[in-house]
């Protein structure tokens, strides 16, 4: 058994890919915001095969890593204690599993701790880019209307001398920092899972900027570049059976690998007036206009996983491959992929809309991943309105019916009542778990009480193309089960299929 560390990568098994280039030699040029699994399977994983490509070129593009959450600590020292190596291994659906060493993440600072370390690296000129994984949640944007909330943490951020501790108001800090020293800011790249990422940052980002000083926040706006980005690899929770498999593998002890899907994908808006490694030439889509494919992976893919989590989970099933493997779940999936989200959607350039939704059903069917559906249900609360309600909306605004987008949100709200179909207890981890739950425990009583929560549906409740298929596909979990209710579903999308 080998320890996974600087002095050690000479020696792994020569079936584990290590870095072509000594981590030592590179600086950083980027801080990310959010290590997780996600960061360090993609963006990481990417600035790695830059490095190894052209060590000379891009040794001043390596990442410094950020944690502001109590357990980031965990993190921390996972890293610390390996010189900040880890190993991404991508597990194919055949079994095949490829280990890689990842050396492009150099340190990482511990905010809780030293919030000042903090930002000494967000004010180093030697950062250019600052990018953030940091959840739909982390943009306190309000799912309803759009704008800013300011709650408790922002409000902390916000008074005179407060040291911060969320990342907005880091990131505010430095850039008035940077501004007073007369040094460029850096661009703000966000990589989280939202339709027009970059250009909610900037709102979001200036907003909370004018409740601290208006002029900071017009320069900010005037100043400061926000590109918008799609991302896509299924990353799940590390379990310590990967780390087991690792070890007895390939004999590496490494404290806190990621495993993942082979596939990746990175759509990239061309923006960045403080400079950026030549991302292309790692596989990066560098494009004008990333929306098209933002929507086309947040209403397929993101909105596809929300279309089997609740459902699975009330029918038995506990990871994506079992109910994505089951054909009654496969058809639904495909249904709403094909008839309700794929009509939403602009042409994407370069990419045959009918084989990535194939592709996607495949890949959600992957067996070595091993995703949790409960990680897929996870902060519901902020995933269904960023991912499933705008396919509704847009829907209802054509004229049209969302049937299976319904059937979703129905499924949502029978999970939320907090046990399966088989009395066992579902654990609903949302961060507006007490509200949720309140309003699915009057789904019996009140059909619709579940859309009557506004800040998550705004005025859906009122719309009776939509509330009259949620009410009937309520009902029908309730009376019938998860696996008739998607029978009886299946059978009503295809004959509308067979009527058009």
């Amino acid at each position: 058994m080998t320890k996974l560390s600087r002095n050690t990568l000479t020696v792994l098994d020569a079936r584990v890919a290590v870095p072509g280039y000594d981590p030592a030699t590179v600086r950083a040029g980027i801080a990310h915001i959010g290590v997780g699994g996600f960061h360090r399977a993609h963006q990481a994983v990417y600035m790695d095969r830059l490095l190894g490509q052209a060590p000379e070129q891009h040794k001043y593009w390596g990442i410094v890593g950020i944690g502001l959450l109590p357990h980031d600590a965990a993190m921390r020292d996972a890293l610390a204690g390996q010189d900040h190596l880890y190993t991404v291994v991508a597990k194919h659906a055949d079994g095949t599993l490829e280990p890689r060493v990842i050396g492009s993440l150099l340190d990482y600072k511990f905010a809780p701790e030293d919030p000042e370390a903090v930002l000494d690296v967000l004010t180093d000129p030697a950062i250019r880019i600052v990018s953030l994984t940091i959840t739909e949640g982390g943009y306190h944007a309000d799912p309803a209307t759009g704008e800013l909330v300011l709650d408790d943490g922002l409000l902390a951020d916000l008074e005179p001398g407060a040291v911060p501790a969320t990342a907005f108001g880091f990131l505010v800090e430095a850039i008035a920092r940077r501004r007073e020293a007369g040094v460029a800011p850096f661009t703000v790249m966000s990589c989280d899972n939202i339709q027009g990422n970059g250009s909610l940052a900037c709102r979001m980002l200036t907003a909370f900027a004018a409740h601290r000083s208006p002029g900071l926040a017009g320069w900010i706006a005037e100043n400061v570049a926000f590109p918008n980005s799609m991302v896509d690899r299924i990353t799940p929770v590390t379990t310590d059976k990967d780390k087991e498999l690792l070890a007895a593998e390939f004999a590496v002890e490494d404290t806190w690998p990621v495993v993942c899907e082979p596939f990746t994908q990175w759509v990239l808006e061309d923006n960045f007036p403080a400079g950026r490694p030549e991302f292309e030439a790692a596989g990066v889509q560098l494009v004008d206009d990333v929306l098209p494919y933002e929507l086309m992976k947040l209403r397929l893919l993101n909105a596809g996983h929300q279309a089997i989590a609740y459902l699975g989970i009330l029918a038995g099933y506990r990871y994506a491959h079992e109910a994505s493997q089951d054909p009654l779940f496969a058809r639904f999936l495909l249904a709403y992929m094909e008839d309700e989200a794929t009509p939403t959607l602009a042409p994407v350039p370069g990419v045959d809309l009918a084989a990535y939704r194939r592709g996607l059903v495949e890949r959600f069917a992957n067996p070595a991943v091993a995703d949790t559906l409960a990680r897929l249900a996870t902060d519901a609360s902020d995933r269904i309105p960023t991912f499933l309600l705008p396919v509704v909306r847009e829907r209802l605004a054509q004229g049209a019916q969302a049937p299976l987008a319904a059937l979703v949100v129905a499924a949502w709200a029978r999970y939320a009542e907090g046990a399966d179909e088989q009395g066992r207890p579902i654990d609903v981890v949302d961060q507006r778990r007490a509200e949720v739950m309140a309003r699915a425990a009057g789904n019996r009583t009140d059909p619709l009480a579940f859309l009557r929560d506004a800040g998550l549906f705004g005025d859906l409740v009122e719309q009776e193309r939509f509330t009259a298929a949620y009410a009937e596909a309520l009902r029908s979990l309730h009376e019938h089960g998860a696996r008739t209710t998607l029978e009886r579903w299946n059978a009503l999308s295809e004959a509308r299929a067979e009527a058009d």
